[in-house]
């Protein structure tokens, strides 16, 4: 779905109403929420899915080699003898060599190619055992999971009743609904749900039943305004 936010336009997908792309001869199935391409040519490696490995099933070290950011939404993801569970959160950048797999399957949020050249730092967040921070306003808590330039990503989690200043996005926001329900002028947005904002997009979140979601922010190009 498109909706018109007075400053371009902003994509919201519904996840779990999305049919599974199946990989004949890999370990693997997706959902693409986002791939952008300009007369039949992808115009970078940029790449935003959901990915459900199978029992056993493994990534392809092409598949994150131009950099990821990974949320385990269930089961248990594996770098080498290394795991990280549900919750977890692991940036790689391009230099980072990772091998990627499940021994008894798992659902992942992956995006690459967002990640800048400069950016080399490593990240592993346990989020089910991080630390909150006080949000901007009362009944907002903030987990910060990585930082670089003026992309920033974390995890914001909203007590019911919430309500947030209207506010502009530079460089856009995407967010992931994990838990509850996000709501904004524009709409209510259940678990599941992707949104990606473009740049200098603006609008005034709420959430009256409380949710849980994956934010990131200033990765957008300016003149990307689908």
């Amino acid at each position: 779905m498109v909706q018109e936010t007075g400053i371009g336009m902003r994509i919201v997908v519904d996840t779990r109403t999305l049919p599974w792309r199946e990989k004949p001869g890999l370990s693997f199935s997706e959902k693409v929420l986002e791939e952008p391409e300009e007369e039949g040519v992808r115009r970078s490696r940029r790449r935003t899915s959901i990915l459900r490995l199978a029992p056993s099933g493994a990534l392809l070290p092409t598949d994150v080699a131009a950099g990821a950011e990974i949320y385990v939404l269930e089961g248990i993801l594996k770098d080498g003898d290394v795991r990280f569970p549900e919750g977890s959160y692991v940036k790689t950048p391009m230099t980072h060599a990772v091998s990627l797999s499940s021994d008894s399957g798992c659902l992942i949020f992956l995006k690459t190619g967002h990640l800048e050249k400069d950016d080399q730092e490593e990240a592993i967040v346990s989020t089910r055992e991080g630390p909150w921070f006080p949000g901007l306003v009362d009944g907002l808590s903030v987990m910060p999971l990585s930082r670089s330039g003026t992309r920033n990503t974390a995890l914001v989690r909203w007590a019911p009743g919430t309500h947030f200043q209207s506010h502009r996005h530079y460089g856009g926001e995407e967010i992931l609904v994990i838990e509850g329900v996000f709501e904004d002028e524009y709409g209510r947005y259940g678990s599941g749900t992707w949104i990606r904002s473009p740049h200098l997009s603006q609008h005034r979140p709420f959430s009256r039943e409380g949710c849980l979601i994956f934010v990131k922010t200033g990765h957008l190009p300016a003149q990307e305004n689908p």
